[in-house]
């Protein structure tokens, strides 16, 4: 049949059956016996006959016998016949199976005094003798008879075994029983033993353990007693790996098969891969050393008459590495003139762990990704991939538009290469630091490994960032009563956002300020009245107003600070009042009156508060809302102070009451609004800041120059404490307990510690109380809305 191939080597049939034939089917072999027609090889019969079957490194099934195995024809000890059946069936129950008979022949001439083969599941020595013989007559007659001689010499042979339980002797036919093969041919006399029988022995031999069964086989016949040396020695270890290699270590001489070793030479050293020598195994980069203890083959892991496989471990990728050595040492002694000995071993590598390793070979400039994921052997394939977390066969990623191929290294493995565009909906962006977009590729590799195929997963997470954003440059200008900020819209609420100090400047923000807002496909054009909340006035008279209008762009995400806009302008504006949120008020008061007045004399409450600058026509005050008369009262949440520009008349005497006048009466009543939002309560006396309840209570009143104006309610960092004295000098300890009397004053100091110019600390309710929690009663009020309290009575 064209699916079996045979060869000899080593007094070996070898044949080897192509598995690509046998694939989904099943299959047995016979071994047809000249005399009792096929009998069914099972692992008993093959260990005790001499025949192995197993798999080469690629799958293939691959039967090995000896030549002395028990249903070989032997002629002569030259030529010698094995016939195999071949049983092909699709189905485990081998029904309807199909028969394919394959004989084999092979010559082997010339044979050592002694050989020995140690094949994987049994060990075989033969040893040169001549059975006697009826007569010296070489007849034909004799020649014909010889059958029958050699049945009676059978059984006659006796076994005599060697252990450390003791001697044992046996007659063949039990020797069969107990697993082991003893027969003669022509000029030959073999045992062959199973290993670890009960019979055998163990001994470390040149730190190689070694299996041996130390046995003699006799033969009687009247006065004749032939005793023949059977031992069998075979190695059963001595392979150790690195890395790189794996090394076959076996023992120079055996002290059990050499009786003599000072007479011990070694001929022939000779190394082959399956049932092929290797010539020159330097050629290969095996090497094949000895030195008078040693013998050791050293093969690079991947070689390539040998196999690298793909398997899991505990869901870890990694390889194992196979070959099918052999091994054979010619040597001669004094107590043998040469004795042949082979080894066959196959060898396996434990599992090498092998982490695959992502490779990001993107081009930034290219806004493509180049993913490269290896290495792995031929036998590992894709099966599907997730792109952020979307799954897609390879055949569907090509069809969506990714590219998905194999690629080959120099070494024999090959990895799968990944391109997916920046663009590509299921690649995620993110913007960050000024100007960069950091784009995230999430990719889940499904692999098939080995032979078995088995599914194997790895994630991996590719980065670039890459600087493709261009942050917006703003462009200011002004008219008469506004000014306007014009910025790109692209990246606006994706990546940055528009903030008027701490607050977001949205649509609702910016009505409620009183700016318009207006945007095209392009541009957002802001329209800031000049008295609107937020501009920054940095010179103000009555001539002119210099003033600045600013926002800030800032990171979505982090709401860093990237870039300030900022427009200025001055204005001629003839009348205006401005409230300056720390409490400042700039008045530009125009004359209305007929006939005209001197603006120089025109005065606040307190008379001495007087125009700063002034002309014929205009008079300019600035002052603070606690100086110059101002009053203060709550209306709502919001805190109006008030005062009012009037103007000193002339007057002339008369000659009686009332007096005379030219002057016009002058009034002209100033408010400034500032909303009272945010109180805060606070402890002069707190042991624990985190647990124990305030003692008085402030109010915190941000200023502004509209009443409608709201920011965002953030952390105010205040400190109270109760000093000893009006100095303010000395303080008590937050822990202290104080005594007073009734009438006795209290000095309480509270500080904003806040530096933002838009907060002020205003002193809103102030009491007393006789325990740390503050709504306890009873209590006495020192300040109501801002007002001291005279000869409070105690309130329950």
């Amino acid at each position: 049949p064209g699916f079996v191939e045979s060869s000899c080597r080593s007094r070996i049939f070898w044949m080897k059956l192509n598995k690509l034939f046998l694939q989904g089917k099943f299959f047995q072999l016979e071994i047809y016996d000249p005399y009792a027609g096929p009998v069914l090889l099972d692992d008993k019969l093959a260990s005790r006959c001499g025949y192995m079957l197993s798999e080469d490194v690629w799958g293939n099934p691959v039967f090995r016998a000896s030549a002395l195995s028990c249903h070989a024809t032997n002629e002569a000890d030259e030529l010698f016949t094995l016939t195999v059946n071949i049983k092909v069936s699709s189905f485990s129950s081998m029904r309807a199976a199909v028969t394919y008979t394959y004989p084999m022949y092979c010559s082997y001439p010339s044979w050592a005094s002694r050989e020995i083969v140690c094949e994987e599941n049994y060990m075989e020595v033969s040893v040169k003798t001549d059975v006697p013989a009826v007569s010296n007559d070489y007849t034909v007659a004799w020649m014909s008879a010889l059958p029958e001689t050699q049945n009676v010499a059978y059984q006659q042979w006796q076994l005599m075994f060697v252990s450390p339980s003791g001697r044992k002797r046996v007659t063949v036919s039990d020797a069969v029983k107990l697993g082991y093969s003893f027969n003669n041919t022509l000029s030959r006399v073999y045992l062959r033993a199973p290993y670890h029988s009960n019979e055998s022995d163990t001994s470390v031999v040149s730190g190689v353990n070694m299996n041996m069964v130390t046995s003699t086989s006799m033969y009687r016949q009247r006065w004749l007693l032939l005793l023949i040396d059977t031992t069998v020695s075979c190695p059963v270890d001595g392979i150790s790996f690195t890395d790189t290699t794996l090394t076959w270590t076996m023992p120079r001489v055996i002290p059990t098969l050499v009786v003599q070793e000072s007479t011990f030479l070694s001929k022939n050293i000779v190394m082959g891969v399956d049932d092929q020598v290797i010539v020159n195994p330097e050629e290969k980069n095996y090497l094949l050393k000895h030195n008078e203890t040693h013998i050791r083959i050293t093969i690079p892991i991947g070689a390539e008459e040998g196999r690298l496989k793909s398997s899991i471990s505990d869901g870890v990728y990694g390889v194992t590495y196979s070959i099918e050595l052999f091994l054979e040492h010619t040597w001669t002694d004094a107590g043998w003139q040469t004795t042949k000995y082979t080894v066959i071993k196959s060898i396996s590598t434990p599992f090498m762990p092998q982490m695959p390793t992502v490779v990001n070979n993107t081009v930034p400039e290219e806004r493509l990704f180049n993913v490269a994921f290896g290495h792995f052997l031929p036998d590992v394939s894709l099966v599907a991939i997730a792109i952020g977390n979307v799954p897609f066969t390879p055949r569907e990623a090509q069809h969506h538009g990714f590219k998905v191929y194999e690629t080959l290294f120099s070494n024999r493995t090959k990895g799968f290469i990944l391109e997916v565009s920046f663009d590509d909906p299921y690649v995620l962006k993110e913007y960050v630091n000024r100007n960069e977009t950091k784009y995230t590729l999430l990719v889940n590799y499904t692999l098939s490994v080995g032979p078995e195929m088995t599914l194997y997963y790895h994630s991996a997470e590719v980065e670039c960032v890459i600087a493709d954003i261009e942050l917006p440059e703003a462009v200011g200008y002004c008219d008469e009563e506004n000014l306007y900020l014009t910025l790109p819209t692209f990246g606006l609420h994706q990546y940055w956002e528009l903030y008027l100090g701490n607050t977001l400047l949205n649509r609702h923000v910016a009505l409620t300020n009183g700016y318009l807002a207006a945007t095209n496909s392009t541009h957002l054009i802001l329209q800031i009245p000049l008295f609107a909340v937020g501009v920054i006035y940095e010179e103000v008279s009555f001539q002119k107003i210099k003033a600045r209008f600013d926002v800030a762009l800032r990171k979505v995400r982090t709401m860093e600070i990237l870039q300030m806009f900022s427009v200025s302008c001055s204005f001629n504006s003839s009348e205006f009042i401005i409230c300056h949120p720390d409490g400042t008020v700039m008045i530009s008061a125009q004359m209305k009156t007929v006939p005209a007045i001197d603006m120089s004399k025109t005065r606040l409450r307190d008379s001495s508060c007087k125009p700063r600058e002034y002309n014929a026509a205009h008079a300019f005050f600035k002052f603070h809302v606690t100086t110059c008369g101002t009053s203060v009262r709550f209306e709502g949440d919001h805190i109006i102070y008030e005062n009012e520009i009037s103007y000193e008349k002339e007057t002339l005497p008369g000659q009686s009451i009332p007096t005379i006048t030219r002057d016009p009466d002058y009034r002209l009543t100033v408010l400034c609004y500032y909303q009272a939002k945010e109180t805060l309560v606070l402890g002069a006396f707190v042991s624990d800041p985190v647990t124990s309840p305030p003692f008085g209570s402030a109010t915190m009143g941000p200023r502004s120059n509209t009443a409608a104006y709201r920011r965002a309610r953030k952390a105010l960092n205040v400190v109270s404490r109760v000093s000893k004295d009006e100095s303010f000098m000395e303080f008590y300890e937050p822990s202290m307990a104080i005594v007073k009397q009734y009438v006795e004053p209290v000095f309480l100091e509270v500080e904003l510690k806040d530096e933002s110019p838009n907060i002020e600390l205003y002193l809103e309710n102030c009491w007393v109380t006789r325990s740390l929690d503050f709504s306890s009663t009873p209590r006495w009020n020192i300040t109501v809305d801002g007002q001291v309290v005279l000869n409070d009575q105690c309130t329950h």
